[in-house]
């Protein structure tokens, strides 16, 4: 079994996969530690297992999963990927940009893809159907940009935008204005992408990721793939790899 771990800004979310890739379980910590990884090889027969991060790992941790696990990967730059990477600076994208491209790789081979993942900021990577990360773009996320409007204004307030919440077109009071402002601006910018990535490379297939997802879905009213676990069945894609390379 697997264990691969996403270490974000805000959250961990970790996954135990079976070895045909079958999501077995998930969790999502505030916080995680060596004791955590303890627990999980104690609860489950996990042999093999993968820690991607965005922030400082502890090495406590790092030498918790090493000492466990017949096979452990620290994914970096360094670390070999199941498809092509484009990328001028490797050592500067983002890991979680590359799992997730890796997952939606796996999910849909041989595709055009354009992933999004809209967690704290949304990114827009694009992989070719002969299987190449080509790049992509970052944006602010959507409470980055309701909580910027708040702090670099003297006047609007700080709004929360509920997951079903109806969004107008224009908003007849301010607060509608700046949730209508922020969410049709990002559904606008998603459909700007599609639009122009259909006059360019023709079929495509769009996968959605991250906690923010649904808000955009909702709005969207576009074809999509949404996957949850995105970023985690790329890490263990990843792990699968390397295990096999």
């Amino acid at each position: 079994m697997n264990l691969c771990i996403d270490q974000g800004n805000s959250r961990i979310k970790v996954a135990l996969f079976k070895e045909d890739g079958r999501l077995v379980k998930s969790f999502i910590y505030r916080s995680f530690h060596s004791a955590e990884v303890e627990r999980l090889f104690a609860l489950y027969p996990v042999t093999d297992s993968i820690i991607s991060s965005v922030a400082n790992i502890e090495p406590a941790v790092v030498n918790a999963l090493n000492r466990l696990s017949e096979c452990f990967i620290l994914f970096d730059h360094n670390t070999p990927v199941p498809i092509v990477n484009n990328y001028d600076t490797p050592q500067t994208l983002g890991q979680d940009r590359l799992a997730a491209a890796v997952g939606a790789n796996t999910l849909f081979p041989d595709t055009n893809l354009l992933i999004i993942d809209a967690g704290s900021a949304i990114t827009y990577d694009f992989v070719s159907s002969d299987n190449q990360y080509m790049g992509g773009n970052i944006a602010p996320g959507i409470k980055m940009r309701l909580t910027v409007l708040r702090q670099m204004t003297k006047k609007l307030p700080q709004v929360e935008v509920e997951e079903n919440q109806l969004i107008p077109l224009f908003g007849r009071n301010t607060t509608d204005a700046i949730a209508a402002g922020v969410i049709r601006g990002i559904t606008f910018e998603v459909k700007g992408y599609m639009r122009t990535l259909s006059e360019r490379v023709g079929d495509f297939i769009t996968v959605l990721s991250g906690g923010s997802a649904p808000y955009i879905i909702n709005s969207l009213q576009q074809p999509v793939k949404y996957e949850k676990h995105l970023v985690l069945k790329g890490l263990n894609s990843i792990l699968e790899h390397n295990k096999h390379a």
